[in-house]
């Protein structure tokens, strides 16, 4: 006897099932997905039950005659692919034929339908894989499946569903999804009779639909602007802002030609492009839709086409990351704006200005050294502020010289005031549109990290000699660091000399940390190593450790600044390439509008 047999069609129906009918959102997904793919212009989904009990999409598609209405149901039957060939250039969202039959084998579905040619439509009724009822009827034109007891004869799946919470907020996402791919076509969705959402067609206005979709009305627009590189490959998108992305965790949309993906590669694009605007553990949030050619991406390596594997994913990865970053720097360039008024003589907005020379801690210029021995504590610009009185943006060329002592400016027939401290922490202004409230030690602290970094890409940053060297008793771990990274904490500017076993002599230690205990110093360094102890990227680990040199160097809340120190610190951020976001992902500034403000005291 044959040990081996072949599996009757609604077993096997069922097992596919297993694959392709994960939960009630995994059914939403595929109808809605041939709902699309048949044309339609309008989509309602309705779900009963969490989905469980009841599933039914309504589509005003091309519908289907009675022979198609039939041979759907059959397993590996399409009308997407008619040859090999065709699996290299997939245009449509549904291609297996595994779907309808692998959900008619679990559930009682019913499909009614009709072509826009036909008088009458056609109804089928399937129960666990078998046709019991089919015959014509009159509906409107397109199809409406309706998907009832999910899983009822395969008790086991239906006991691992998660609660009805977990699996609405499953089908929520993945209609979301399509969506966000479909502006062009609505989308009504109803739980339990109560209406989820209602988005009507907006055919060509994707950041409309974006809005509507994500509830956002600040959104930053992406767009790739590398033509050099690959034209055919395409990004775009709409990201919400950093600081409003905090509680979104995770809600990243990745749409490759127009399908619904999720992918690890382009999730990590995206928040390299975010790097030093998101807080630190923090996920972008928002919608990145990649186009290439069809041959460029293999959608089928998953059961749920979930998943995509790109010809050339490092081309991609890198036309995400730029795509992002210029993104960020056009809302630089707005912010700027809305902070300090109509763009004038500032940094180039292309790249990162390298030398925006900001304050040290202690209210110090980070300087390079003089030629003689770097035995110096750091000169104070506070101190030696280049200005007498306050400074704000003016016509092209230096800034305008403020004569009185209030602080007021309104040069050019402009509205822009500095208003004062606010806990010894926040410098607000008054704008042309509103009021801005400015975090000082953020501030500082992102000046202070980008004249850093240059400092570092030049070749070293500058070290600030002891006069007395200072002798440190390194534990085990700190010696195993140091002995491994000795040229990088001399490219940061410590000089150390060994002094027997885990002794050290600091004889040097970054100027930017000058105003610390040399062991302070080297302690805090070694301490991003222990942390961190994975291979990660060398530059990575620098940008931290940088990051964490510009906070202790940054001027604390709780400082008092005279209005020259304000003036200063504000002119710096005004002509830095990035000035939005402490390097820690922390928001600097926060604008409040005159309509805000007046809407706030019944004035509107």
């Amino acid at each position: 006897m044959p040990r081996i047999a072949v599996l009757d069609q609604v077993l096997a129906n069922q097992i596919a099932a297993g694959e392709v009918v994960e939960r009630p959102a995994s059914v939403v997904k595929e109808l809605v997905e041939n709902a699309l793919d048949a044309g339609a212009g309008q989509i309602t989904v309705q779900v009963e039950g969490a989905g469980s009990r009841m599933i039914r999409v309504i589509d005003d598609g091309c519908g289907m005659d009675r022979d198609d209405a039939l041979l759907c149901l059959s397993r590996h039957a399409t009308s997407k692919l008619s040859c090999a060939d065709d699996l290299s250039r997939l245009a449509t969202l549904g291609f297996r034929g595994e779907a309808i039959p692998s959900i008619a084998s679990v559930s009682r579905l019913t499909i009614t339908t009709r072509t826009r040619e036909a008088d009458l439509g056609y109804r089928v009724e399937v129960r666990a894989g078998e046709v019991v009822k089919a015959h014509e009827m009159g509906c409107a034109p397109g199809t409406a499946l309706e998907v009832a007891d999910l899983f009822a004869n395969l008790p086991a799946r239906r006991k691992f569903l998660k609660s009805a919470a977990t699996e609405l907020a499953h089908i929520d996402e993945v209609l979301r999804a399509l969506a966000l791919a479909n502006c062009q076509v609505g989308f009504r969705y109803q739980a339990s009779g109560r209406e989820v959402f209602d988005l009507p067609a907006c055919p060509g206005e994707e950041g409309r639909r974006v809005g509507q979709v994500l509830g956002e009305a600040e959104l930053i627009p992406v767009g790739d602007t590398l033509a050099a590189a690959r034209t055919d490959i395409q990004v775009r998108g709409f990201l919400l802002p950093p600081e409003r992305a905090a509680g979104r965790a995770g809600r990243l949309w990745i749409l490759v030609n127009g399908r619904y993906v999720k992918d690890r590669m382009i999730s990590h694009a995206v928040g390299e492009g975010m790097d030093g605007f998101l807080m630190r553990g923090g996920r972008p949030a928002g919608v990145i839709r990649v186009n290439l050619p069809a041959g460029e991406v293999d959608v089928n390596v998953h059961p749920t086409k979930q998943e995509v594997r790109f010809r050339e994913g490092n081309l991609v990865h890198n036309k995400v990351v730029a795509a992002v970053w210029r993104g960020m720097e056009a809302r630089q360039e707005r912010l700027r704006g809305e902070v300090f008024g109509p763009a004038r003589a500032v940094a180039d907005p292309g790249g990162r200005d390298p030398w925006p020379a900001p304050l040290s801690a202690a209210g110090g210029e980070l300087r390079e050294p003089d030629p003689a021995p770097p035995a110096m504590t750091p000169v104070s610009l506070f101190a030696e502020a280049r200005r007498p009185a306050f400074t704000v943006p003016s016509g092209a060329g230096e800034p305008a010289e403020v004569g009185d002592k209030s602080g007021n400016c309104e040069p050019e027939g402009e509205s822009w005031r500095y208003l004062g401290q606010l806990f010894d922490a926040y410098l607000l202004c008054q704008t042309e549109d509103g009021l801005v409230a400015i975090d000082q030690h953020a501030a500082q602290e992102r000046l202070i990290f980008e004249d850093l970094q240059a400092r570092c890409r030049a070749g070293a940053m500058p070290g600030q000699g002891l006069l007395s060297p200072e002798l440190i008793e390194l534990l085990p771990a700190e010696a195993q660091v140091v002995e491994g990274q000795r040229e990088e904490l001399a490219r940061l500017g410590f000089a150390l000399q060994g002094f027997g076993g885990d002794t050290l002599l600091i004889q040097a230690v970054p100027a930017v940390l000058g105003h610390l205990p040399a062991s302070e110093a080297l302690r805090g360094v070694l301490a991003s190593y222990l942390d961190d102890p994975g291979p990660g990227p060398e530059a990575r680990r620098r940008e931290d450790i940088l990051a964490g040199m510009a906070c202790k160097a940054a001027i604390k809340a709780g400082r008092r600044l005279a209005e020259p120190e304000a003036a200063s610190l504000l002119e710096r951020m005004r002509r830095a390439g990035i000035f939005s976001h402490c390097p820690h992902g922390r928001p600097v500034c926060k604008c409040f509008s005159r309509q805000e403000i007046e809407r706030w005291f019944k004035r509107t």
